[in-house]
């Protein structure tokens, strides 16, 4: 699991990912969502592989990967990815 703090560190590499992060991760907290269809309501790109939650940020410049507890309504943030990193399947540990 990656802190907000640690988030935000690692997004800082990307300067032009910090202000779609704040909008995401602001929107998350609100939205207790109980399912995929939920999500993809307000972030319509996301995607489920296993429990992983795979967010487009930034117009698809980005991949956030997140466990998501729908019944918990908790979101547990695993990864920030450039589309690179993302395609080396590193983040498929966490499932």
């Amino acid at each position: 699991m990656i802190s907000k703090k640690i988030l935000f560190e690692k997004a800082s590499e990307h300067a032009d990912a910090k202000i779609p992060l704040q909008v995401w991760l602001s929107t998350a907290k609100e939205a207790g969502w109980k399912s995929l269809e939920e999500i993809r309501a307000v972030f319509p790109a996301t995607d489920m592989v296993g429990p992983l939650a795979i967010f487009n940020i930034k117009g698809n410049s980005y991949r956030l990967i997140a466990s998501v507890v729908f019944d918990a309504r908790k979101i547990y943030i695993k990864e920030f990815l450039t589309p690179t990193e993302y395609d080396k399947e590193k983040w498929k540990k966490w499932q």
